[in-house]
């Protein structure tokens, strides 16, 4: 592991190898700047910033519910190949078992900033969402399924490569939204494309 004084050097030296000085006003907190924003930017590599999981009995409060559960919001991570950003929209759902647990909502979107906070490609981060959060439902009683869908722009295929604007969709499903088409489309029904 390296120390922050050779995290500075080291980003001092691409500044110098791309060409600019890094001696200039503009530039001379920039290494320091950086390692601010990359221990905030990959945070999933901290397990003491990984997310506590709530979970609740299924009819603990007196309603057993075996329906159909969907969050959605954004995301934003990194490119392992290339180190550019990417970022999208992401819609989750899940099958509760009666006898099982319910996740707590928010902890959705915790565990995905969680498992985007790291270098990556969308097809690991889909996969990497569900294992964690079906893990923190426990085995006794799983859930019957869940499915995940990302929709990202690449900035690595936007401002170099190709260059050409797009998303890519990726999805992880289990148990009933794997194996049944009917279930498969009401998930499909409540992704909202802008």
């Amino acid at each position: 592991m390296i120390t922050e004084e050779q995290a500075k050097k080291n980003i001092t030296e691409l500044l110098e190898f791309i060409g600019d000085d890094p001696q200039r006003v503009g530039l001379q907190d920039t290494p320091e700047r950086m390692i601010r924003m990359f221990r905030e930017m990959f945070r999933g590599y901290n397990p003491d910033e990984k997310p506590v999981i709530t979970t609740f009995p299924n009819g603990q409060d007196g309603i057993i519910y075996d329906n159909m559960v969907v969050d959605s919001g954004t995301f934003y991570s990194v490119c392992e190949h290339h180190c550019r950003s990417f970022f999208g929209e992401y819609w989750f759902a899940y099958l509760p078992n009666p006898k099982g647990r319910i996740l707590g909502l928010s902890k959705i979107g915790r565990v995905v900033d969680y498992c985007s906070a790291r270098l990556q490609v969308q097809e690991r981060l889909v996969q990497n969402v569900v294992e964690m959060l079906t893990e923190a439902l426990g085995t006794e009683n799983p859930p019957f399924g869940m499915a995940l869908m990302m929709k990202g722009r690449h900035l690595c295929k936007e401002s170099r490569g190709a260059r050409k604007t797009g998303t890519m969709t990726s999805t992880c499903l289990t148990g009933a939204f794997r194996r049944s088409p009917e279930v498969r489309q009401e998930f499909l029904s409540y992704v909202e494309v802008k």
